[in-house]
């Protein structure tokens, strides 16, 4: 067989390994599923008329599913990678990394098993929550069918950036526990940006932390693919930051799972 074909062959064995994983396990990944519903459902029916009026869409709800669900998409994505983390660093920790690097195997075949594991997990739980934003009024009828479907490009290029940022955290973690709250960045960030109300109705001290971060262009790219509000530079921004944060976690993975054993 040629290496591509052995690259393949084993790394669609460290995905199937995975994804059984996932099944086996599904606690973790139901967790953290359940933190974006929960925070969709309180802003919306606790917070919602409230939050409507604050960003001038009167005291009506439905205003404000629209504007909030973007962000909680992209929430979803961070909360997934999050087990990715722990997942990688139990392999690390528990001796099997050591074990398949004394087997005749493709050695990228095991991140690659995580990244496309972890891609294929983050858009399942992105259609869920998406669902239950549907079910609760959020509705999207300006966009076209190619506005669709670069919103799904975007959330499943911000899925292979997170992902990779992930695995680096989960290499370099000593145990479970340390990955997962090396990981929460990735839940709290989207927290610190425009997900829930605009920049610029937060204090002035605090609207550069929240718009020069990865979370904030990302969510503005998607609320004008879905809702028609303007992006202006934030698409570019979106997909920069993307780029940037794959080809740092490509980098720092690979560096940690190449670096001999102590």
């Amino acid at each position: 067989m040629s290496s591509l074909s052995l690259a393949v062959r084993d790394s669609s064995t460290m995905l199937r390994r995975n994804l059984l994983h996932a099944r086996r396990y599904p606690s973790l990944t139901l967790n953290l599923l359940l933190t974006p519903i929960v925070l969709l459902l309180l802003f919306v029916y606790v917070f919602g008329d409230v939050m409507s009026a604050g960003i001038g869409g009167g005291a009506d709800r439905s205003e404000y599913i629209a504007y909030v669900v973007p962000g909680i998409l992209l929430m979803t994505i961070g909360g997934t990678v999050v087990g990715t983390a722990v997942s990688v660093s139990n392999d690390m920790t528990e001796g099997i990394i050591a074990r398949f690097r004394t087997m005749a195997i493709h050695r990228g075949s095991v991140l690659i098993g995580h990244v496309v594991g972890s891609v294929l997990q983050s858009v399942m739980s992105v259609v869920l929550v998406g669902a239950v934003a549907v079910a609760i009024g959020f509705r999207s009828t300006d966009a076209t069918a190619l506005e669709w479907l670069a919103a799904f490009g975007l959330l499943t290029l911000v899925a292979l950036a997170l992902t990779w940022i992930a695995v680096g955290m989960g290499m370099v973690s000593p145990n479970a526990e340390a990955a997962s709250n090396n990981a929460m960045p990735m839940i709290l960030l989207p927290l610190l940006s425009s997900a829930f109300v605009p920049v610029d109705a937060m204090p002035g001290w605090f609207q550069p932390i929240a718009e020069y971060q990865p979370f904030t262009p990302a969510i503005e790219t998607l609320r004008g693919l879905l809702l028609g509000s303007e992006i202006g530079n934030n698409g570019w921004i979106a997909i920069a930051w993307c780029l940037a944060l794959s080809a740092l976690g490509y980098y720092w993975s690979k560096a940690a799972f190449n670096r001999d054993p102590k």
